[in-house]
């Protein structure tokens, strides 16, 4: 094989949603036509919405025929015991015009037997948020079933919800189970596994332009939702500079947090890809042959091979992401 691994971009899959706004085109300059854009997928590996390279010498190639042919180079040893071909994580950005539908996603085990699919651990990074704009993650109390599901069937699921206000760098740990929303005016980054399972419960009652409103799932929900889960969905986390600051750790995904103003010498030595994701300012990753500059609102995957890299920036902020 004579082509070398390098950084890699990837073109957006930008996808029409209808609470999506004009944010991701206005604040994340998301080249596009389409209007109501609800999320950009940036790096994906579910069939139907593969990435695309968009630089350099594999350009045009999509991240699945990338993992068939350097496996381990791409993703790392451990990473191709587990996953094989599989990509192990889905990243998007989510911007919120209107409420989104309050979801669940099931766990593994449920998954793998509905669905034939991973479950979805995500967590967000709060990008921007317009003033007064809230998450809902969890309950605001002890909640049974029953309890639950006459709040659903009396239309006021909402009054047993916690809403939280948030504002830029708030960040959120969604576990399987939990229920959860992104309220209007909010952009999240958006890490997860490589799933597309969402179980949705409500839905605001909306209707399309057809006058039909959208599938719920609530006989499968209700299996899903973990009621005894405790409130520790909130992220602390250190924002020390020039240095990565671990914000998630989960058996799925490591995400840190890097404010960087000068440069810095890196190893990988994770045994795993890393992605990085500029929140905010641009940052020029070099290797030894091969250098990319990351602008705001854009990823990159360094694919597991390359252990020795830089990251060079004036003011710039990552979220740096491995498994």
């Amino acid at each position: 094989m004579n082509q070398k691994l390098y950084p890699l971009k990837f073109d957006p899959i930008l996808k029409s949603k209808i609470w999506g706004g004009e944010k991701l085109k206005t604040i994340l300059n998301k080249k596009s036509s389409l209007d109501n854009i609800g999320e950009s997928w940036e790096i994906s590996d579910v069939e139907g919405d593969r990435s695309v390279v968009s630089n350099g010498n594999l350009k045009g190639q999509s991240l699945k025929s990338l993992i068939e042919t350097f496996k381990a180079d791409l993703i790392g040893e451990n990473n191709y015991r587990i996953f094989g071909n599989k990509f192990p994580l889905l990243i998007k950005f989510i911007d919120a015009r209107e409420d989104l539908s309050i979801q669940l996603h099931p766990n593994d085990e449920l998954a793998a037997k509905r669905h034939d699919s991973f479950g979805k651990t995500e967590m967000w990074y709060t990008f921007q948020a317009d003033q007064d704009s809230n998450l809902i993650v969890g309950f605001n109390q002890h909640i049974t079933p029953k309890k639950y599901l006459e709040h659903l069937s009396n239309k006021t699921l909402t009054d047993i919800l916690n809403f939280d206000q948030v504002k830029k760098g708030d960040t959120y740990f969604i576990e399987v189970g939990r229920i959860h929303a992104i309220g209007a005016g909010v952009i999240v980054a958006e890490i997860q596994q490589t799933s597309d399972i969402t179980y949705r419960v409500y839905d605001w009652d909306r209707v399309d332009s057809g006058g039909n409103e959208r599938e719920l799932h609530n006989d499968l929900a209700l299996d899903a939702i973990d009621f005894e889960m405790p409130d520790n969905f909130r992220v602390d986390y250190a924002k020390t500079i020039n240095q990565s600051n671990q914000m998630v750790s989960c058996p799925y995904f490591t995400t840190n947090y890097i404010d960087i103003n000068t440069k810095l010498s890196k190893e990988n030595t994770f045994d795993s890809f890393i992605i990085y994701i500029c929140v905010e300012g641009e940052v020029e990753i070099s290797t030894d042959n091969f250098s990319e500059i990351l602008k705001q609102g854009e990823t990159l995957l360094l694919p597991a091979s390359i252990k020795h890299y830089e990251l060079n920036s004036n003011k710039g902020k990552l979220l740096e992401v491995y498994v």
